[in-house]
């Protein structure tokens, strides 16, 4: 009896702390940094990098990237890349996977990860814009494979750690992305804010301070100057996924291979020549902005009464 007693404390015990002995508000600041982690990992690894080839990274910083989302969301890399590249080749299409323009914001907001999975089984898309991204023994074996096993374990170690409330630590986890990247990005990114630049779609900038979401709150930017590794572009901007790309590159773990290009005026020409109209085309959008400013907003005309 005294045997069951014991198992039985020991069982109690586990299911109230786990093998830690971590409180409350350290429970909490675990779930804070492990879904900040993922942020950041689809941010820089899935978006940047492997979409757009904003930057290179090294292989120490990717393969973590890789088995934390593994771990964190199941997203399989190819499915991730091929449905964004596809976003911007049709956005606010018919045929864009997620816009609120044409599928309407509750849509977007409500089942939003419902559309990812959706075209993520789409062959078609898969093929045309799921290049160049990882295809070694690990991807093809282990993370594309079996990518719903990642989260599996996550669940496990999160019940490990914490006991019963692991449980709650792993939902948090498993519902951050859905809720950031496919109802806040595509949604309400789609939908409203405000616009630095008049992109040829319904972009828009949820806030200039770009850090829940590790930058990605700038969408208007990132649609604008969609191969840059650096979403902010103005002086109040903040984008602290750069933060990040800019300390790895300071490490030597990643290659920065574009940004925003900036505008370096010159002395005024009399006649336009083939460099200032590169010039201006290269920086159509920033020089649009400028020239609408500087100008102002024309009021719009009185209804007659």
């Amino acid at each position: 009896m005294d045997v069951l007693n014991s198992v039985f404390a020991s069982l109690v015990d586990w299911l109230a702390n786990g093998f830690s002995s971590f409180n409350g508000w350290e429970i909490l600041a675990f779930t804070l940094i492990a879904t900040h982690i993922t942020i950041a990992a689809v941010t820089i690894f899935l978006h940047r990098a492997q979409a757009h080839r904003a930057l290179d990274l090294h292989p120490i910083p990717a393969h973590f990237f890789r088995f934390w989302l593994w771990l964190t969301t199941g997203m399989v890399t190819k499915e991730w890349v091929a449905i964004h590249r596809k976003h911007h080749a049709k956005c606010e299409t018919v045929d864009d996977p997620h816009s609120p323009q044409t599928r309407g914001i509750k849509t977007v907001l409500l089942t939003g990860s419902e559309l990812y999975r959706s075209e993520a089984k789409n062959k078609d898309t898969l093929a045309k814009f799921g290049h160049n991204t990882p295809d070694d023994w690990l991807e093809r074996n282990l993370y594309a494979r079996y990518s719903w096993q990642g989260v599996g374990l996550m669940l496990i170690i999160n019940l490990m750690l914490f006991g019963a409330i692991g449980a709650t630590v792993w939902a948090v986890q498993m519902l951050w992305i859905p809720i950031t990247a496919a109802g806040i990005v595509n949604g309400i990114g789609h939908y409203w804010g405000y616009r630095n630049f008049e992109a040829p779609d319904a972009s828009r900038n949820v806030s200039p301070w770009g850090i829940v979401i590790g930058g990605e709150e700038l969408h208007n930017n990132h649609h604008t100057y969609p191969t840059s590794a650096k979403l902010s572009v103005k002086p109040y901007e903040f984008d602290i996924g750069w933060a990040y790309i800019r300390g790895l590159e300071l490490l030597g773990l990643a290659t920065v291979r574009k940004t925003v290009p900036q505008i370096r005026l010159g002395a005024v020409k009399p006649v336009a020549d083939d460099k200032t109209l590169e010039a201006i085309i290269a920086n159509r959008y920033e020089v649009m902005a400028n020239y609408a400013g500087a100008c102002g907003t024309p009021a719009a005309p009185k209804s007659p009464a």
